[in-house]
């Protein structure tokens, strides 16, 4: 019996390691605490997704990823000022912390400090690796039918999605959700912000 290849509705058990334009590993999933999806409904970065597509259990392959179908390309409208007094305990913040913040419509904005200024942070809302090519080593441990719970849960997150990055009127989705509100001059005002955990 030959193996079941990556193919829409099935889900997929891999593990790998994501590296950088500047080739440093960045982020990772492991045999033992392995990413597990179900493929056809955009949970992975496309890029990634369709370069999985056809490969069976066992096998390992290096997948490069433009930005485009990756994280996405950098977003400028997502780099704006945010008064001090809107961040807790802003006199502890530095470059490259992290938070969360609510938008007007209620989904997380994860946002990274780049610079203090007298009366301001500079943050930037685009994912970390936004407009780069990026490179992933994987092994797929396991393929197998999708059970339908898990057909209609890849559904429905795939349909908020694709509901949100509409309403967000942002031209592209990935496995982060980070959301760009591209704002004309001044970013929505935050609801709530807090410190990633």
């Amino acid at each position: 019996m030959t193996s079941r290849a990556v193919a829409p509705d099935t889900l997929v058990t891999l593990s790998y390691t994501l590296f950088d334009e500047q080739g440093e590993a960045v982020d990772r999933a492991t045999t033992t605490e392995p990413l597990k999806y179900v493929h056809g409904y955009a949970q992975i970065v496309p890029g990634l997704e369709k370069g999985l597509e056809g490969l069976c259990a066992g096998e390992r392959r290096d997948i490069v990823v433009d930005a485009a179908d990756a994280f996405g390309e950098h977003d400028d409208d997502g780099v704006f000022e945010v008064d001090k007094e809107d961040f807790p305990d802003s006199g502890d913040v530095v470059p490259g912390d992290e938070f969360v913040a609510q938008g007007p419509d209620g989904e997380p904005i994860a946002m990274r400090v780049v610079e203090v200024l007298p009366e301001a942070f500079l943050v930037d809302t685009n994912h970390p690796l936004a407009g780069q090519r990026v490179r992933f080593e994987v092994e797929v441990a396991d393929v197998r039918p999708a059970e339908e719970e898990e057909i209609a849960r890849a559904q429905a997150e795939l349909e908020h999605r694709a509901m949100h990055v509409h309403d967000a009127s942002c031209d592209h989705d990935h496995d982060h959700d980070h959301d760009h509100d591209e704002p004309e001059h001044e970013p929505e005002p935050l609801i709530q912000l807090s410190k990633k955990s």
